[in-house]
């Protein structure tokens, strides 16, 4: 079974603020944690790396781009341990807020070659809603600027079905998100998780009707401009799927590294310890 594991899953759960709808595993960022967390990681995928070529590398969180420099450099100084495929897809996830250009400069330098950005939407109330604060014209910017040097395999993450979001709201959204011209959407109807700053505030899903209807829109709308549903959730010009979105969608086996990673290795699949003391301690594998 060796030489059938192609693709990595590598968790970086820190934020610097939480958003009201996350319930992945997060902590908020503490400087003092972050060089123990590296040393951690780079021991649990030291032991169980077994030099398998890689076609897909996703950095997921959290929030990477949260990661002064400084640590990100160390990250990716870990990860060259990681044999590439000719053909490999590299993404690493983003929120527009901690995506500087001096960000952007060293992902590139680092093989990564496709960015999975966090905007979830455009308007101003929603934001504020999801507890994130970025402006239009800070995305345009930085999209832009990723474009100019090279990235030209762009992901955003649109959120729908907001509490008072109107069809309206969401046309004006995806009128935006159609603006940025990138190549690969992925839709995510808002659902309110235990755990979750809006679930403690006793929010509620929105009327399953108009849930659809958003939905219906979407599809319709993203086809018509040349996008194929190829998943649930997803959308892509094509050749632009997500190849490691694919793996898991095709059951094939993956290494899950960081706290509370998945893996599907030798067909046994195992999840990492949520406890960041534990994980500390090299007591990686949930017991």
């Amino acid at each position: 079974m060796k030489n059938s594991v192609h693709s990595v899953y590598i968790h970086i759960p820190f934020c610097d603020k939480i958003c009201s709808y996350c319930d992945f595993i997060k902590v908020f960022y503490n400087e003092k944690y972050i060089e123990e967390y590296l040393l951690a990681l780079e021991e649990e995928i030291n032991n169980n790396y077994n030099g398998e070529k890689i076609e897909t590398i996703y950095i997921g969180g959290g929030t990477p781009t949260s990661l002064k420099i400084s640590e990100l450099k160390k990250l990716f100084n870990i990860l060259k341990i990681f044999k590439l495929n000719d053909n490999y897809e590299f993404t690493v996830e983003c929120n527009i807020e901690s995506l500087t250009k001096e960000k952007l400069d060293l992902l590139k330098k680092n093989n990564v070659n496709r960015l999975s950005i966090g905007i979830q939407t455009f308007n101003e109330k929603n934001l504020k809603y999801l507890n994130r604060f970025h402006t239009k014209e800070e995305v345009f910017a930085k999209i832009k600027y990723a474009k100019d040097i090279g990235f030209n395999n762009i992901n955003i993450d649109l959120i729908y079905a907001l509490k008072n979001e109107t069809l309206d709201d969401l046309k004006k959204d995806i009128d935006l998100f159609l603006e940025l011209d990138i190549n690969h959407i992925s839709t995510y109807s808002l659902i309110i998780e235990p755990h979750t700053k809006l679930y403690i505030y006793n929010e509620n899903n929105i009327d399953d009707d108009l849930d659809y209807e958003m939905y219906k829109y979407i599809c319709k709308k993203l086809k018509e401009n040349n996008f194929i549903h190829y998943e649930i959730s997803n959308f892509s010009k094509r050749g632009f799927e997500s190849k490691h979105n694919l793996t898991y969608w095709n059951n094939l086996q993956y290494y899950g590294f960081g706290l509370g990673a998945s893996g599907f290795i030798n067909n046994i699949r195992y999840t990492n310890t949520k406890n960041m003391n534990k994980y500390l301690n090299k007591k990686f594998i949930k017991k």
